[in-house]
Formats: structure tokens, sequence, C-alpha cells
């Protein structure tokens, strides 16, 4: 699709959308001015889709350092009188989490939207953290949506919702909000034609314990008001299909449970929430006292269930209340069709039939992700081990991090021992430097190193620790869709910037053992590695190429093919190169081994693993 159709102001214009480009145009249609964030799937598509129509749109856009630093500086933006927006994904909000607390307190004056795009089933993340848990917790109005046409509105009221009670509005997205297409019939723009100022108002802004006090207070106060809003809602909404028994839901499972109820006429009405915090009580109530038994259908935390058992209970209500089972609704993965039609049916002592999506006689081999042909991490990989192997190193550990680079866990290389969260290699790095006498091999990628590597790289130097940080430089923020990120020399407005020398950053700190490598270049990359080895102290080596990606894009819009091929009368089956470098473009035919043209991005290290030079150039 053309995103400048994002920015069209055709009211009344359909476009079929994804949920994340949805919420764009909701910023867009908001009259948001500053937006900003840091990469993470299910959230990318936000940004990707802002970054590329910024300049047209009239507004700004950043891809931030970190969730934390993005967070302020569309909260800031808010308090100037603009609009704006942060997002990112589940994980991000934790890294947001000490400034997100504090703006509940600080409040707004432009209207501020967070979005959360949480990951039910943990396609792309380390948890499958609810975020409604962490909105309730610092006390703001929880949104969430139920399709794309929902997201855009949503962020529109959110602005509303944030400028009349003067208190930042989070939205809850999944992964199958976020990446699912429908229909967005599209509302004119809004031009507010403000003039940013910030009106200084220290008691307000800034939270020292006596200011603090009064503002907690009052931010209790203004929750009782926009309880008054959730109550009235219109996203509250009550599907009447003449049931027997009630369901309460929200957001994506509305929709598994609407489908499966007029699919197969279900004796259920169902109250769908769209405002989930503040509770809407008096809404509910006036639901529940309907039904003797009334089910609650919520992905992941009990969050709804929980405030619909308090309810019962304050109010004396009569209704049995119906959630987790433990069995088939539990507070593990993604629902789906399958599982809310077995829980309905089995509520009604139906007979449960095939699933809805059953494939039958398949039984598929289990496919690891692995890192692509000519990923220059493998290289990294390669020489380290060759390293280890040398100096008999049997016992290493390594410390990983969050990217594309945690996928050396898997075989061959096995060159992931912990991964807690973004930078965390770093400082984990350092614990073990001090609580044990193995050789020490940390990796972060450089942007992550960005996000959240510097401060214990700062700490592990004064600390005095010991261990080998190898930085993954491929130039890019590559998992999360290539993303810029301070090394690249372009920022989110798609415009020039400084570059940020990451060996002149280390190299400030004091760190004297730094060296750049490319790891196309197997014998530069062993030589550097094997030497930080021999060495004490935190030592740091930049491995340095960009993306296979990126390269294989360059070298076809160049007319540059270069493959490589597997001469048999020089091989000796000695399947290095499959057992120990692990290339997916190579692989077993019969007695033979060979590389596949399709896969092979010509990156020629292959052809320096191989000890018989049976890798060779196909002319």
């Amino acid at each position: 699709m053309d995103l400048n159709l994002l920015l069209s102001n055709d009211k009344g214009r359909k476009l079929f959308l994804l949920g994340n480009e949805a919420f764009a145009r909701g910023f867009i249609e908001g009259g948001g001015k500053v937006a900003a964030t840091y990469p993470g799937t299910p959230s990318s598509e936000i940004g990707n889709t802002l970054s590329k129509i910024a300049k047209k749109g009239n507004f700004y856009f950043e891809f931030s350092t970190n969730e934390k630093v993005a967070f302020e500086v569309a909260a800031s933006a808010s308090l100037s009188g603009l609009r704006s927006m942060t997002f990112f994904k589940h994980v991000g909000l934790n890294v947001a989490m000490d400034s997100f607390m504090s703006s509940a307190y600080l409040g707004t004056v432009g209207g501020f939207v967070i979005i959360t795009c949480d990951d039910p089933s943990m396609f792309s993340s380390q948890n499958e953290q609810d975020n409604r848990v962490l909105g309730k917790f610092a006390n703001l109005p929880i949104l969430e949506p139920r399709n794309p046409d929902e997201a855009r509105r949503m962020v529109k009221y959110g602005f509303i919702i944030s400028e009349k009670f003067e208190i930042p509005v989070l939205i809850r997205s999944t992964t199958r909000l976020s990446h699912m297409r429908g229909i967005v019939e599209i509302d004119e723009i809004e031009n507010l034609n403000r003039v940013p100022y910030f009106n200084k108002n220290p008691s307000r802004f800034v939270p020292v314990p006596a200011n603090a006090r009064i503002l907690h207070k009052n931010l209790i106060e203004k929750m009782k008001e926009i309880k008054e809003e959730s109550e009235n809602s219109p996203y509250n909404i009550i599907y009447d299909f003449n049931g027997k028994y009630g369901i309460i839901t929200s957001g994506i499972s509305s929709n598994y449970v609407l489908d499966i109820i007029k699919k197969y006429k279900l004796l259920f009405d169902v109250l769908s929430l769209g405002f989930t915090n503040p509770f809407p009580e008096v809404f509910v109530e006036n639901f529940m006292k309907k039904y003797e038994k009334v089910i609650v259908v919520e992905e992941l935390e009990s969050v709804l269930e929980n405030e619909v058992r308090i309810l019962k209970e304050k109010r004396g209500l009569k209704s049995e209340i119906y959630g987790k089972d433990d069995k088939i609704f539990t507070n593990l993965y993604e629902y789906n069709l399958d599982r809310v039609k077995e829980y309905l049916f089995s509520f009604l002592g139906k007979e449960y039939e095939k699933k809805i999506f059953e494939i039958k006689n398949i039984n598929p081999p289990l496919r690891p992700p692995v890192l692509c042909p000519g990923c220059p991490h493998r290289a990294t990989y390669y020489a380290v081990f060759k390293v280890l192997r040398k100096l008999k190193i049997k016992d290493a550990v390594f410390p990983s991090d969050i990217g594309c680079y945690t996928l050396g866990i898997g075989k061959p290389f096995d060159m992931a021992d912990t991964c807690y969260s973004m930078g965390s290699s770093v400082g984990v790095a350092s614990g073990f430097s001090k609580s044990t006498e193995q050789k020490i091999i940390s990796y972060i990628g450089d942007s992550t190193f960005f996000h959240a590597g510097i401060p214990p790289l700062i700490n592990a130097f004064y600390n005095k620790n010991n261990f080998l940080l190898i930085v993954l430089d491929n130039m890019t923020t590559a998992m999360t869709g290539h993303q810029p990120n301070p090394s690249v020399g372009i920022n989110g407005m798609g415009d020039e910037s400084p570059k940020v020398i990451i060996e002149d950053l280390v190299k400030g700190i004091g760190i004297s053992f730094v060296k750049v490598v490319d790891p196309y270049n197997l014998i530069q990359t062993i030589e550097a590695i094997e030497e930080a080895l021999k060495e004490e102290g935190v030592k740091v080596i930049i491995s340095r190429r960009e993306c296979a990606l990126i390269r294989d894009d360059k070298m076809r819009k160049e007319g540059i093919y270069i493959k490589y091929f597997i001469n048999d009368e020089k091989c000796r089956k000695c399947k290095i190169c499959i057992n120990q470098f692990s290339c997916p473009a190579i692989y077993i035919e019969g007695e033979k081994i060979k590389i596949n043209e399709n896969l092979c991005d010509g990156c020629g290290v292959c052809a320096q693993v191989c000890p018989f030079n049976a890798i060779e150039v196909k002319k």
C-alpha cells in the first residue's frame, strides 16, 4: 500500500490497513505532532510507517535510543501543549517504567497516548506479560481496541480523554491486532494550529516528596472522575443475542467470542469492554444482574475476572462467575477460535467437535530460526569457536542479549548461555567476572549497545572486571526491520545525522583494548579474539559488517551476483562447512555436499572455512 494514503484528508475513504498502520493513521488524524519509539515487534510497523511519511505529514518522529528516552521525548511534547504518542512492545514499557509511573502524577497538557503492543504466545519476545496490569498499577486509563478501525479511533479518543483529564492514556494492543488487516474508514485530519510553549509549574512537574504527596492525591481523585467516563464510553458495547448466559470480554478476545457465538448460534449475550480501566462497575453490574452465570474471556492475566469477582462480592450479586479453568482458559498463550469454542461447548455440555483449523496427517520437521546465509554474526561465532578450540578452553561462558545474535543459542555454536533483557549481556558478564574464573565472552548488537549497553560497560571498567565484549555491529536495528540507530548516520525523519562511533565511545570510557574487525575476514577476526582472551581486564571487539540482507539488496541493485559452489574433486567430505560453520545454504544430498545457489549470497566466508579449498566462486 502507498503509505501516503495515510495522509489523505478524504473523509469516508476506506483503506485496508494493518492494525499498526491504523494506529499511525489515528495519530495523524488526531492532530498528533510528536511521536517517538524504540522498535520492537509487534509494534515496529507503527514507527516504520510514521518514519516514512513524517515530513509530508508535518509532524516530528524519531527512533530513540531506548524506550525510556522515547517516552520522555513524547511526554515533554505533551507538556508543551502538543498531542504526542509513544509506543513499543510490552517489555519496552519496562524500560520506560520510571518515567511511566511519574507521568501519571505529572499529567499532560496536550494529549499523550502510550501504545503497548503485548505478545501473547511470545512469537518474538522473552516473556508474556500483560501490560493491563502495569496500566492499573500506574493508575492510568486503559483502552483496548478490537480491530484496526477501532485502533484508529481510539488514538483520537485517547487524545481527547488525555486532554480532558490531564492524564496519559494507555492503549493495549496485541500481536493479533497489530498484525491483522481490516477496513478502516478514515475521517478528516484535525488541524489544531497550536503554538507549543511550556508553562513552568514546578509544583506540578517536579515531584519532590512534598509535591508528590499532593500529586498522588490528585491522581486518585482524577481516576474517580474518569470512572464516569468509562461507565458511559461508546467503546463498551453489549451484544444482545437473547442469550441465557452472559460473557464479559475485551479487546481482541471479543472477536473470538462473537465469531463462535454467531457461527454456532450459542445462547450467550456479550459485554465487550473497550475502556477497561477504571473498571466500569455500574455498567458491568447492570449486565451481570440479568444472568445466573457469567463467563469472563480474556487473554493472559485475570484482570477483568478479578474485577468481576470483586464486584460480585461488593454488590452482593448472585451471578456465578466462570473464568480461567486452568485447562482450556489459562494465563498461558494466545487465545483463538478453537480455545474459545472448546470452552463454551464444554460450559454448555455440548460435544466438542474437531478443531476449526485442524491439519491432519502432517508431521512437519522442527524448523528453528537460524541466522541468514551470509550473516556476519555466524562468521564471528565461528571465529570464537576456532579460538576456543585452539586455546583448549572448554567452559567459556557466553552472556548474550536481545537481537538476531541471540540465535547463537543454536547448534553448532551454543554461544548464548544467558539472556535477561536489552543490555543485560554486559551487566551479566560483570557478575560472572566477579564470581567465576571461567573465560567470559559477551555479545551485544550495535543498536542494543546504544539502548542499554553503555552504563554496564562503564560499570565493568570502573569495577575492574575481566571479560571480552564483542559488539556485533551490523549497522542497523536488524531483527525489528532495519530501523536506524545512532551509528548509521540517518535519523527517524530520514535525514542525515551525526554518527556515533562505537569504538570512540568505548575508548572514551578509558578501555584500552579496543579493536575493530571485519568478520568476513576470518584470519583478522580470529587473531583479535585470541589476543583479547590472553589479556586481562575489559576488552572490546567491534565486529563490523552490515547486515547480509542490506548487503544483498545493494548488490542486487548494482547487478552484482556472486555465487559459490563445491568442487567435488577437492571436497574430502570433512563436513566442517556443515558441522562447524552451518550456513543454511550448504546442505548434503546423497554423498555430496552442495551449495544452494538460491540461498548463497556470496559472502565467501565458507571458502575460508574449508581446509581443502574446495569451495570456489562460480564463474
